[in-house]
C-alpha cells in the first residue's frame, strides 16, 4: 500500500533521515512534496512526524541498513538514493513530474456548487466501474481559517480510486464573525447531502460513505459521523432531504473535544511550567480574552450558550455506540516529550494523542468501534486508505 509513496519519498527525502533530525529546509521540501507527511496537519513535520517516516523507510528498505544500528548512515543514505533514483529513471523518464502528473489528475467533476458561497464547492474523482461506487469525502483542515480542498493528498485519493472508491474534496466557508461555527460544518453537511442527491447520475453507493480529515477537518468529520441523521424528510428542498450518516470516518491529529476542564486537566499538564494552557487561545474577531473570542466563535451571546453549541459538536460529547467505526492517526506517542522548539508547540499540543486516547477509552466502554494509530501502537490497520478499503469494499 505504501509503495508508490515510499519509492517517490526516498529519491526526495531519504537523505533527511541520516541524522537524528531534519533540517528545517529539507523538511519545508518535505512537506511540500509530500503532504502526508503532515499527519497531524499543522502545516510543519515535527521531529515525531519526520522520524515516523524515517521508520517507515528503514521497514520498506531493511537491507538498507548495512551495520543494523537501526539508522541511516551517510554512505548508506546516499547507496539507498542512488538505487531508488534508478529505479525511478527506469519508470519514468522524468522522475520530477511523477507525483506533479498525479498531484494534477483533473477531477472527473470540478468546483461543483454547493451554496453561493465561492467557497462552498468541492471536487469529485469517480471511480470506473460498473457497479455503484463507495465515496470518501476529505475535508480539509487549517483551524477553519486556512486551508483548502488541494490539501487532498493525491497518492492516497489515487489509492482510494484504484480500490473503487470514488473520492471528493470540499471546501467550507472559512470561521469569522460573520460566519462561525457551526457555520463551516454546516457546509460540509450540506455539501454531503447535494453528492447523495446525485449519487444516481455519478453512479455512487448511497450507503457507503467515509468522510477523512485532520486537525479542524477532522473534527468536521466526526461531528457528521457521530450525529443523528440530520436528514429533513419533509422538506421542499430534496437535497436537504437526504441522508447525513456516514459509513465510516478517519481522522489525523483531531481535537476530538473543545471542553476547557479537558484542556486543563488534559493537556495543560503537558506544558510543563514553562506556559499555561490558556496561552494556546488564538484572538478571534478582536477579542483576545479566550472568554470573549469563545463565545464569538461560537456565535453565542454567554459563555454557557457556546459551551452548549460546542458540546453538540464534539466527539466525546456525542459519541454512542450505534455510530460508525473510526480510524485515528496522531504523529506521537503517549510518551513523547515537548518540542524544544517553540515554534512547534502549539502545534504539537493541540493535535496531541491523548485526544484521541480520551476517545478510544469512551468508544470501548460504549463498545463503539474505534482504532487509534500512533507510533509504536499496534493497530488493525496501517492506514486510513487500508481502513477505507476494509469498510466501503467488502
Amino acid at each position: 500500500m505504501y509503495k508508490i509513496y515510499l519509492n517517490c519519498f526516498v529519491i526526495v527525502a531519504i537523505s533527511a533521515f541520516s541524522s537524528v533530525h531534519a533540517d528545517d529546509a529539507i523538511k519545508k521540501q518535505i512537506l511540500k512534496l509530500f503532504p502526508q507527511a503532515d499527519t497531524n496537519k499543522d502545516g510543519v513535520i515535527s521531529d515525531e512526524e519526520e522520524a515516523a517516516l524515517s521508520r517507515q523507510v528503514l521497514k520498506r528498505y531493511p537491507r538498507a541498513d548495512k551495520d543494523g544500528d537501526g539508522v541511516l548512515s551517510d554512505a548508506e543514505t546516499k547507496a539507498l538514493l542512488r538505487q531508488a533514483a534508478k529505479r525511478a529513471q527506469k519508470k519514468n523518464p522524468s522522475p520530477g513530474n511523477s507525483r506533479t502528473d498525479t498531484a494534477k489528475k483533473k477531477p472527473t467533476h470540478a468546483n461543483v456548487k454547493y451554496g453561493e458561497h465561492e467557497r462552498q464547492v468541492f471536487d469529485i474523482w469517480l471511480a470506473d466501474s460498473p457497479r455503484p461506487t463507495p465515496l470518501a469525502i476529505y475535508i480539509h483542515g487549517g483551524g477553519l481559517r486556512a486551508g483548502s480542498k488541494e490539501k487532498l493528498n493525491p497518492a492516497e485519493r489515487d489509492q482510494l480510486l484504484e480500490a473503487g472508491i470514488s473520492v471528493a474534496a470540499i471546501n467550507y466557508r472559512y470561521l469569522s464573525t460573520a460566519t462561525p461555527k457551526p457555520i463551516p460544518y454546516s457546509d460540509a453537511r450540506r455539501a454531503l447531502q447535494l453528492m447523495r442527491s446525485k449519487a444516481r447520475e455519478w453512479n455512487l453507493d448511497k450507503d457507503k460513505v467515509a468522510a477523512f480529515g485532520g486537525s479542524a477537518g477532522a473534527q468536521i468529520c466526526m461531528w457528521l459521523a457521530f450525529s443523528d441523521d440530520m436528514a429533513k424528510p419533509d422538506s421542499k428542498d430534496p437535497i436537504e432531504r437526504e441522508s447525513t450518516r456516514l459509513t465510516c470516518v478517519a481522522t489525523s491529529g483531531g481535537q476530538t473535544t473543545t471542553s476547557a476542564e479537558f484542556w486543563l486537566k488534559t493537556i495543560g499538564p503537558l506544558l510543563g511550567d514553562k506556559q499555561k494552557i490558556e496561552s494556546l487561545a488564538r484572538p478571534f474577531g478582536g477579542e483576545s480574552d479566550p472568554v470573549k473570542a469563545r463565545i464569538a466563535m461560537w456565535g453565542a451571546k454567554t459563555l454557557e450558550e457556546a459551551n452548549e453549541i460546542a458540546s453538540r459538536h464534539t466527539a466525546l460529547s456525542i459519541v454512542s455506540p450505534d455510530d460508525p467505526p473510526i480510524f485515528m492517526s496522531y504523529s506521537m506517542s503517549p510518551t513523547a516529550k515537548l518540542p524544544t522548539d517553540p515554534k512547534r508547540i502549539r502545534g504539537w499540543l493541540i493535535h496531541h494523542v491523548n485526544l484521541g486516547i480520551a476517545l478510544k477509552e469512551k468508544s470501548d466502554a460504549l463498545k463503539h468501534e474505534a482504532h487509534l494509530n500512533y507510533p509504536g501502537a499496534k493497530t488493525k490497520y496501517e492506514s486510513q486508505v487500508e481502513f477505507f478499503v476494509d469498510k466501503l469494499t467488502k
